[in-house]
Protein backbone atom coordinates (compact mmCIF):
# COMPACT_ATOMS: atom_id res chain seq x y z
CA UNK A 1 0.00 0.00 0.00
CA UNK A 2 2.68 2.53 0.97
CA UNK A 3 4.74 1.43 -2.06
CA UNK A 4 2.30 3.45 -4.16
CA UNK A 5 2.99 6.52 -2.04
CA UNK A 6 5.92 7.85 -4.05
CA UNK A 7 5.15 11.52 -4.65
CA UNK A 8 7.31 13.93 -2.69
CA UNK A 9 5.97 16.93 -0.83
CA UNK A 10 7.52 19.29 -3.38
CA UNK A 11 6.09 17.42 -6.35
CA UNK A 12 2.57 17.34 -4.88
CA UNK A 13 2.72 21.02 -3.95
CA UNK A 14 3.90 21.98 -7.44
CA UNK A 15 1.32 19.83 -9.26
CA UNK A 16 -1.51 20.99 -6.99
CA UNK A 17 -0.50 24.65 -7.21
CA UNK A 18 -0.22 25.10 -3.44
CA UNK A 19 2.55 25.76 -0.94
CA UNK A 20 4.25 22.97 0.94
CA UNK A 21 3.02 24.58 4.16
CA UNK A 22 -0.54 24.18 2.86
CA UNK A 23 0.06 20.45 2.37
CA UNK A 24 1.30 20.18 5.93
CA UNK A 25 -1.71 22.18 7.13
CA UNK A 26 -4.17 19.93 5.25
CA UNK A 27 -2.44 16.90 6.74
CA UNK A 28 -2.54 18.38 10.24
CA UNK A 29 -6.30 18.97 9.80
CA UNK A 30 -6.84 15.37 8.67
CA UNK A 31 -7.86 16.28 5.12
CA UNK A 32 -5.03 14.36 3.45
CA UNK A 33 -2.44 11.87 4.62
CA UNK A 34 1.08 10.87 3.80
CA UNK A 35 3.43 8.03 4.57
CA UNK A 36 7.06 8.10 5.54
CA UNK A 37 9.71 6.44 3.42
CA UNK A 38 12.84 4.76 4.80
CA UNK A 39 14.53 8.18 4.98
CA UNK A 40 11.57 9.48 7.04
CA UNK A 41 10.44 11.79 4.21
CA UNK A 42 6.76 12.34 3.53
CA UNK A 43 5.37 10.58 0.47
CA UNK A 44 1.91 10.83 -1.06
CA UNK A 45 -0.19 8.58 -3.24
CA UNK A 46 -1.16 10.06 -6.62
CA UNK A 47 -4.86 10.31 -5.67
CA UNK A 48 -3.95 13.02 -3.13
CA UNK A 49 -3.95 15.41 -6.11
CA UNK A 50 -7.67 14.80 -6.72
CA UNK A 51 -8.41 15.11 -3.01
CA UNK A 52 -6.60 18.47 -2.92
CA UNK A 53 -8.58 19.59 -5.98
CA UNK A 54 -11.83 18.76 -4.17
CA UNK A 55 -10.64 20.67 -1.10
CA UNK A 56 -9.69 23.71 -3.18
CA UNK A 57 -12.98 23.67 -5.13
CA UNK A 58 -15.01 23.43 -1.92
CA UNK A 59 -13.02 26.25 -0.33
CA UNK A 60 -13.71 28.47 -3.36
CA UNK A 61 -17.41 27.86 -2.72
CA UNK A 62 -16.93 29.00 0.87
CA UNK A 63 -17.21 25.56 2.45
CA UNK A 64 -15.35 25.44 5.76
CA UNK A 65 -12.45 23.05 6.26
CA UNK A 66 -14.49 21.42 9.03
CA UNK A 67 -17.34 20.70 6.62
CA UNK A 68 -14.92 19.48 3.94
CA UNK A 69 -13.29 17.12 6.44
CA UNK A 70 -16.68 15.79 7.55
CA UNK A 71 -17.73 15.18 3.94
CA UNK A 72 -14.48 13.43 3.03
CA UNK A 73 -14.51 11.38 6.23
CA UNK A 74 -17.99 10.13 5.37
CA UNK A 75 -16.65 8.40 2.25
CA UNK A 76 -16.07 4.64 2.62
CA UNK A 77 -12.53 3.90 3.84
CA UNK A 78 -11.77 7.63 3.73
CA UNK A 79 -11.23 7.22 -0.02
CA UNK A 80 -10.64 9.95 -2.54
CA UNK A 81 -13.97 11.15 -4.01
CA UNK A 82 -14.94 9.64 -7.34
CA UNK A 83 -17.28 11.26 -9.87
CA UNK A 84 -20.42 10.02 -8.09
CA UNK A 85 -19.12 11.23 -4.72
CA UNK A 86 -18.33 14.63 -6.23
CA UNK A 87 -21.89 14.92 -7.58
CA UNK A 88 -23.31 14.33 -4.10
CA UNK A 89 -20.85 16.67 -2.39
CA UNK A 90 -21.27 19.44 -4.93
CA UNK A 91 -25.08 19.27 -4.74
CA UNK A 92 -24.96 19.88 -0.98
CA UNK A 93 -22.34 22.61 -1.35
CA UNK A 94 -24.28 24.28 -4.19
CA UNK A 95 -27.29 24.57 -1.88
CA UNK A 96 -25.09 26.28 0.74
CA UNK A 97 -23.68 28.58 -1.93
CA UNK A 98 -27.20 29.48 -3.11
CA UNK A 99 -28.16 30.38 0.48
CA UNK A 100 -25.11 32.64 0.74
CA UNK A 101 -25.91 34.29 -2.59
CA UNK A 102 -29.47 34.94 -1.45
CA UNK A 103 -28.23 36.40 1.85
CA UNK A 104 -25.78 38.65 -0.02
CA UNK A 105 -28.57 39.83 -2.33
CA UNK A 106 -30.69 40.73 0.71
CA UNK A 107 -27.74 42.58 2.20
CA UNK A 108 -27.05 44.39 -1.08
CA UNK A 109 -30.68 45.46 -1.42
CA UNK A 110 -31.02 46.70 2.16
CA UNK A 111 -27.64 48.27 2.80
CA UNK A 112 -28.68 51.77 1.69
CA UNK A 113 -31.66 52.06 4.06
CA UNK A 114 -30.37 50.67 7.34
CA UNK A 115 -27.19 49.16 8.64
CA UNK A 116 -29.28 46.65 10.58
CA UNK A 117 -29.62 48.16 14.05
CA UNK A 118 -26.88 46.72 16.06
CA UNK A 119 -26.56 49.80 16.11
CA UNK A 120 -23.98 51.47 13.91
CA UNK A 121 -26.07 54.26 12.39
CA UNK A 122 -26.84 57.22 14.64
CA UNK A 123 -29.02 58.97 12.05
CA UNK A 124 -31.34 56.02 11.37
CA UNK A 125 -31.30 54.19 14.66
CA UNK A 126 -33.89 56.31 16.49
CA UNK A 127 -36.38 55.42 13.73
CA UNK A 128 -35.76 51.69 13.68
CA UNK A 129 -34.58 51.10 17.22
CA UNK A 130 -35.80 53.81 19.61
CA UNK A 131 -34.15 53.61 23.02
CA UNK A 132 -32.27 50.50 21.87
CA UNK A 133 -35.41 48.34 22.11
CA UNK A 134 -33.75 45.61 20.04
CA UNK A 135 -31.13 44.99 22.73
CA UNK A 136 -33.44 42.40 24.27
CA UNK A 137 -33.21 40.37 21.02
CA UNK A 138 -29.44 40.02 21.11
CA UNK A 139 -26.32 41.72 19.86
CA UNK A 140 -25.26 42.79 16.40
CA UNK A 141 -27.32 43.71 13.38
CA UNK A 142 -30.63 42.33 14.67
CA UNK A 143 -32.96 43.68 11.96
CA UNK A 144 -30.59 42.78 9.15
CA UNK A 145 -29.95 39.30 10.57
CA UNK A 146 -33.67 38.66 10.96
CA UNK A 147 -34.40 39.86 7.41
CA UNK A 148 -31.68 37.68 5.93
CA UNK A 149 -32.75 34.65 7.95
CA UNK A 150 -36.41 34.96 6.97
CA UNK A 151 -35.59 35.41 3.28
CA UNK A 152 -33.12 32.50 3.13
CA UNK A 153 -34.96 30.03 5.36
CA UNK A 154 -37.56 28.15 3.29
CA UNK A 155 -39.46 27.07 6.42
CA UNK A 156 -40.50 30.68 7.22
Amino acid sequence: MTNEANLSVGKVAKRAGIKISTLHFYEEKGLIRSWRNNGNQRRYKPEVLRRISVIKAAQKMGVSLEDIKAALSALPNNRTPNKEDWQKLSTVWQALLNQRIKALEVLRDSVDSCIGCGCLSLSSCPLYNPEDALAKDGIGAIILNNNIASQTNPSD
